[in-house]
């Protein structure tokens, strides 16, 4: 156990999928894994572990931000032997063409502004995920005919920002496609501990045209997200 997870020591597989939702996950274990077992409860951050087509994988929610985020990823990492982390999170969309329901894949994560978010030197720095798992992404994707937008990404610790969107002017006039709040921390925890890491998003708002998804619908519409995921992580 940990502090934060109660699992055992062998409980979870090498490659965990980390939704920030803990009934995201739940959804995800009941509606992709072959008998799915809750391993964690605490704090209620969920944890499961099953058979995706005959091979364990792993799910666990790690709450919102950053700092949440870290906490989850390094306990898994360091403790749990966790190898491959995937994350199945949400993000706003940046540009027109980032539509509500599309998916989003990280190909490089950096901070809001040059001011935002210097904190463990997680922005610093341009950070990417592995290679290998981009790679199998974006064939997965085209095999199942999903049309991901594949980008820069930029990662916030501040969810109502006093400047609102215009914070986000230099980022979109570097190209971003979209802002999260943990992708940036995924791939700079698993690069410290030698791990791959891929960071996959269902745009559920987009800054530039106000428009948002309903809360109601924010599990089923994981399903493209979840699908690519699931299948990243076993045919890796």
């Amino acid at each position: 156990m940990t502090p934060h997870i109660e699992a055992d020591k062998g409980d979870y597989a090498g490659t965990v999928l980390l939704p920030g939702d803990p009934q995201r996950a739940e959804w995800m274990a009941e509606t992709f894994l072959e008998a799915p077992r809750c391993i964690n409860r605490r704090r209620g951050a969920l944890g499961f572990t099953g058979l995706f087509r005959g091979k364990p994988v792993s799910i666990q929610a790690t709450g919102i931000g950053v700092s949440s985020f870290l906490i989850y990823a390094h306990e898994l990492l360091d403790f749990y032997g966790a190898r491959t982390l995937i994350r199945t999170g949400t993000c706003g969309g940046l540009t027109a063409k980032t539509k509500l329901r599309s998916l989003v894949i990280s190909q490089s994560a950096r901070a809001e502004s040059a001011q935002s978010g210097q904190v463990f030197g997680l922005y610093e720095a341009v950070a990417g995920p592995d290679p290998a798992l981009l790679a199998r992404a974006l064939a997965k994707a085209a095999e199942f005919g999903i049309d991901p937008h594949a980008g820069l990404t930029v990662c916030s610790d501040i969810f109502y920002h006093p400047e609102g969107r215009v914070r986000f002017v230099e980022a979109q006039a570097a190209g971003a496609l979209a802002v999260d709040m943990e992708t940036a921390a995924l791939y700079r925890i698993a690069a410290y501990f030698g791990a791959r890491a891929l960071s996959i998003l269902t745009v559920v708002d987009n800054i530039v045209t106000g428009e948002q998804t309903d809360y109601s619908e924010r599990q089923t519409l994981f399903t493209d997200m979840s699908r690519l995921a699931f299948a990243v992580a076993t045919e890796s």
